[in-house]
């Protein structure tokens, strides 16, 4: 079972990390950030179905956030890439799409590829606030 969500800026990307972060009883097998020019995509694997009630839950807080998101086919290649254990750079380079995290991801490595990105631009765009 998965979640493939499409999030506006990195403040909701950070609410969902946290999210899953704090409920340990949600089987993640990994989640996967993309940062992309308009906004971020989250897709969240889980290794084992939860019950109905379960998934409606999670459902309805990232239908809060965000909305489910229908990759193009460049983003959707190199999500299955990752999941397949490619490495995250040679990802990012075969596909070009901004991989800020895989795996278990923390809330201090898309803050700093937020801080990273605004300090190499000289402002703050609105999908990184």
């Amino acid at each position: 079972m998965e979640y493939l969500y499409y999030l506006a800026n990195a403040s909701l990307t950070l609410r969902v990390v946290q999210f899953f972060h704090s409920r340990p009883e949600i089987p993640v097998s990994f989640v996967t950030v993309i940062h992309q020019i308009d906004g971020w995509v989250v897709r969240i694997k889980l290794t084992s179905e939860l019950n109905p009630q379960e998934q409606g839950d999670i459902r309805a807080y990232l239908n809060e956030l965000g909305i489910s998101y229908e990759p193009p086919m460049r983003v959707q290649m190199a999500m299955w890439s990752l999941e397949a254990g490619q490495n995250p750079v040679d990802v990012m380079r075969r596909y070009q799409v901004a991989i800020v995290s895989h795996g278990h991801p923390e809330k201090k490595e898309i803050e700093a590829f937020r801080q990273q990105f605004v300090r190499g631009l000289g402002y703050c765009p609105e999908t990184l606030a």
